[in-house]
């Protein structure tokens, strides 16, 4: 997070939470912190502007945030000019990222490649462009009202019930097709009576999955409850893992269905007209790689939908900024998706 806390350890190697400034002190530049946040290292490189905070209603104290973090690198007997020392900062936090999306993704067999990085909360789009880069993600979109996204989500969100049962039932002693549909039965029931208990209407959908695992190993993976549940499992071991062996013997470790009633759907997003601006807010340089490059700073409102723009660049508006390098091009799309490719 931006409260996020850098430090040197004991070995001199720098380090970036988990620590936090929270709301209180919070960063350098809020006025009152003393010890260096994520959201000083981007406001010292020009990814905030001090100005444009929260749609400009919050002035950042960039004199504020150089002086005290000078003064910390001196007291930590380091020879990092400020910019130097947030240009690492943002490394390491980006380099933390990055391997969490490698756990979800190249540590289960997906290449990143084949997807989109969406990113949201107030910093997301600061960090998600180097990211996808670092990781060879083709493209990035940033949702309208990036910061009220996770709020906005669960407003939408389907009623979802998961109910489980645990057994541990050979594929070789001949498990009856029956005998599993009787025992997601139950638990369909059982799921469609505490919906009803709770008070929620409407339609209610099932997905039954299965957790298998070959005989003898201490995990499992999930596949869907078909005809062919004993062939899937084959297969999406050999796409997880690289291999399979369709001669040993396989369990069946739990049974699993999830009951969803659908919520309304909002009306798709539109990019809000607003007072178009043939040029952006302002200019001001920008680090990006070690470089300072003169940068145009837009306000989203004022991105004309489908236009392609070219970074660098940042886009501002009231709940979030987004960081765009050099060498990539945004536009805003009808649904008031910011997207962001490789130019």
């Amino acid at each position: 997070g931006g409260g996020s806390l850098a430090r040197f350890d004991a070995a001199g190697a720098l380090r970036v939470g988990p620590e936090s400034a929270g709301a209180d002190p919070g960063p350098i530049c809020y006025g009152r912190g003393e010890l260096p946040t994520v959201t000083d290292a981007n406001l010292l490189l020009g990814h905030l502007h001090p100005e444009r905070f929260l749609g400009g209603e919050f002035k950042l104290d960039l004199e504020r945030a150089r002086r005290t973090v000078a003064r910390w690198l001196r007291r930590n007997r380091s020879r990092f000019s400020p910019e130097e020392f947030a240009a690492g900062v943002i490394r390491v936090v980006n380099a933390t990222m990055e391997k969490a999306i490698r756990v979800v993704s190249v540590e289960r067999g997906y290449d990143p490649r084949d997807f989109t990085l969406v990113a949201f909360g107030g910093a997301g789009g600061m960090h998600a462009c180097e990211l996808a880069r670092a990781l060879g993600i083709p493209r990035v979109i940033v949702p309208e009202y990036p910061g009220a996204l996770s709020a906005f989500g669960i407003l939408v969100s389907d009623v979802v019930k998961d109910d489980s049962r645990s057994v541990l039932w050979r594929a070789s002693e001949g498990i009856a097709r029956q005998r599993l549909e009787a025992e997601f039965l139950k638990l369909e029931r059982a799921a469609r009576r505490d919906l009803k208990r709770e008070g929620w209407q409407g339609s209610v959908d099932c997905w039954r999955s299965l957790d298998l695992r070959y005989h003898g190993q201490g995990y499992e993976l999930n596949v869907p409850f078909t005809a062919a549940w004993l062939e899937a499992f084959h297969r999406e071991h050999q796409r997880r893992y690289g291999y399979c062996h369709p001669g040993r013997e396989v369990e069946v470790v739990t049974l699993r269905l999830r009951a969803r009633i659908a919520s309304p759907r909002p009306p798709a997003g539109r990019a809000r007209a607003g007072q178009r601006r043939a040029a952006p807010v302002l200019r001001t340089p920008i680090l990006f790689d070690s470089r300072r490059y003169p940068t145009p700073i837009w306000e989203r409102d004022q991105l004309t939908p489908e236009k392609t723009y070219r970074g660098p660049a940042v886009v501002t508006e009231y709940s979030a900024t987004t960081v765009v390098p050099p060498g990539m091009r945004f536009r805003l799309d009808r649904a008031g998706n910011l997207v962001i490719e490789t130019a």
